[in-house]
């Protein structure tokens, strides 16, 4: 019960802070500007009967001819915008947890009313929570979207929401749970993206000097977290979830490392 407060409490944060509301303004800004720039003139060319062909061999030819089982340009749009943007917003959003607390000396004091592990679940619970409002409202956009352009499609769509949710979601996790972790290790939520990043990179480099001198080993190629993706997005429906138990994984591995490190960090 703890764990849920603590979680709430973190949504309300986000609404009741300067630096919240700055994120989601700008967040909301930059996916207006992806509607109407990027989704909307794509959507265009891609329904057009004059390009429709062409639109088919090009999708073909970088492996995205999945997008064309969707039941509108739209909606498949998304599916791919979602799956590689909204894990760089939520590296962002998500990633305060715990640094700025740690740095100021209030998490001893919170650490006095919960345990280190409730306190560090529940601001991972409470920033999943967010990113699926997120995923709700960029979501509820496109729907809007195709409902205003083509309502004789939007039945379809209705019924593809599901799968988006959850895929989407699913691929969030070990990015908040990545999150969780470097924010127990870092100062402030600057220093603990610059802690992702580098992180990231350094692992890159290593996978791929291991896979070319000693590999290939099909495992390393699932190591990082968002390594499904580009399988991920030539695939629609259901059968999308044959690949959830890639980023489950990352996000237990994650989470594992996270309480961990909040166990023995210095508050």
């Amino acid at each position: 019960m703890a764990a849920l407060a603590i979680a709430r409490l973190e949504l309300l944060r986000l609404f009741s802070t300067k630096r919240g509301w700055i994120a989601t303004i700008a967040f909301l800004l930059v996916w207006t500007l992806i509607i109407r720039y990027i989704i909307y003139p794509a959507a265009d060319w891609l329904s057009s009967p004059d390009t429709g062909p062409l639109a088919d061999l090009l999708l073909g030819s970088i492996g995205l001819e999945g997008i064309s089982r969707w039941p509108s340009a739209e909606i498949a749009l998304y599916w791919v915008l979602s799956l590689y943007l909204l894990p760089f917003f939520c590296i962002m959003i998500a990633a305060d947890q715990i640094a700025s607390d740690k740095a100021r000396g209030t998490l001893r004091y919170i650490t006095l009313r919960a345990s280190r592990s409730n306190v560090f679940f529940g601001r991972f619970i409470g920033q999943a929570f967010i990113q699926f409002l997120l995923i709700a409202a960029t979501l509820f956009s496109v729907v809007a979207l195709v409902a205003f352009r083509s309502p004789d499609r939007l039945s379809g769509v209705l019924e593809t929401l599901p799968m988006v949710v959850t895929n989407v979601f699913i691929v969030l996790l070990p990015y908040i749970a990545l999150m969780a972790l470097v924010s127990v290790l870092a100062k402030s939520a600057r220093q603990a993206t610059l802690f992702a990043v580098i992180g990231w990179i350094l692992v890159s480099l290593i996978v791929a000097w291991v896979q070319s001198q000693y590999g290939p080993f099909a495992l390393l190629d699932w190591v990082l977290p968002g390594s499904q993706i580009s399988t991920l997005i030539k695939m629609s429906g259901w059968q999308t979830l044959e690949l959830a138990a890639v980023p489950l994984l990352h996000t237990v591995v994650l989470l594992v490392l996270g309480w961990w490190a909040m166990q023995r960090c210095d508050l």
